[in-house]
Parts: C-alpha cells; structure tokens; sequence
C-alpha cells in the first residue's frame, strides 16, 4: 500500500498562502483531498499514499512533506556545480522517478553500458510529485536540459502512482511557457517514458537530449 518503506509523513500545507485553486484535489490519483467550505484542501490519511503529486500540482508551492518537498528539490538541483569548470560541456538535469526510471538508470550502470557524463541525477517520487518551478530553477542555475523520467503511459501503463508521468504531461504547458519566459527552447525539456525494464534505451534517449542540446546551443545563463 505504502511503497515508500519507514516513510511515515503526510502532506502537510501551509494554508497562508493557499490560493483555493483547487489543482490538488483535481490531480491526486487516490481521492485523499478534498475542498472543505473555505474551499481549502483537508486530507484523507487513510487513503494517501505519499506520492507528492499534490506537491507537483500546486502552482504556489505550499504542499510539502518532512523529507520531501520543493524546496529540498531545488536545494539539489542548486548543488550542482554549473558550469563545472568548462563552459563547453553541456551540463543535462534528470528527475527520476524512483519506483522505475531511477532503478533503470541503476541497471544501466551496472551493466556497463556506456552514456553520456553530462547528466545528474536526482530522483523523485513520482513524475507527477515534479512542480514546475523546478525547471526554472534548473535553467536559471544553467542547465542546458532537463530530462524528466518516469513510467511508461497507455495500456501498458505501469505507474506505481495510477497516473503521475500522465499528469506531468498535462503540465508541460506551464514548463513550456516557463521557457518562452526565459527565452529558451521548448527542447530542451523533454519527458522519457521509462519502465525499469528499459534499461538498455536510457544511453540512447540521453544522448539524443545531448544532441539536442548541440543543435539548440548551451544555455546563456551558464555561469551567472
């Protein structure tokens, strides 16, 4: 029920700066939230499951865990030396899903396949736990790209979540005006379907972004 194991926090929500849009009650897959009569979100404990698709819906970022919210994320990403000491190396972003994109990558490694240096990783709960204010921060730090991995989509559809990466999917709309904010292409933020049995097609979808990233050019903020 809970695949997060020993992870006993719930969302929590800072109420002060709720705007009553109502988004998380709208995108949680489990029915756990639901608008009470000042049209504030109340959550149903018995029926969360702590994927933080709640925390990836909100558009003002009030929705957080004890160990896991947007603020955490985005200290990650800041973490990164960017541009690492060589501005010609394209630098990639990837938020992993840890239920199958991030166990992929892991298998990826161990068996040696070859991929590009120019990705960090950072893994997530689920695709649809990703706000959109993460990929500004990552542009704005100087990422050329962002890779956003998580489950596969469709009849097979295998999301331990019922339909986060569907939902990211949804959102795009606001990453791609976070680029057009920033004066940046639209390519470079691309989501990957991965089930954790892909492991033998990560090296070839990042090194794709790479290419992508070669032909649009290094991001101009590296290094401010």
């Amino acid at each position: 029920m809970h695949p997060r194991v020993g992870d006993l926090s719930y969302p929590g929500f800072f109420m002060h700066k709720c705007t009553s849009c109502g988004r998380c009650t709208q995108e949680c897959p489990f029915g756990a939230l639901e608008l009470d009569d000042k049209k504030q979100p109340v959550l149903n404990t018995s029926r969360c499951r702590r994927c933080g698709i709640c925390m990836g819906a909100c558009p003002v970022q009030i929705i957080s865990f004890a160990d896991y919210s947007v603020d955490m994320l985005s200290a990650m990403i800041r973490a990164v030396e960017i541009p690492e000491g060589d501005e010609a190396k394209p630098r990639i972003l990837a938020l992993a899903c840890e239920n199958d994109a991030y166990p992929a990558l892991d298998i990826a490694g161990i068996n040696r396949l070859q991929s590009t240096a120019a990705v960090r990783v950072i893994p997530v709960r689920c695709l649809g736990s990703v706000n959109s204010i993460l990929v500004a921060d990552a542009m704005s730090r100087g990422f050329d790209a962002v890779a956003l991995m998580g489950c596969r989509s469709g009849e097979d559809y295998q999301c331990h979540f019922i339909k986060g990466s569907e939902l990211l999917e949804t959102r795009m709309g606001n990453v791609r005006e976070t680029l057009d904010r920033l004066a940046l292409e639209a390519e470079r933020v691309k989501v990957m379907e991965v089930a954790i049995s892909d492991s033998d097609r990560i090296p070839g979808l990042l090194q794709e972004l790479v290419e992508t990233v070669k032909r649009v050019g290094l991001n101009p903020m590296k290094g401010f």
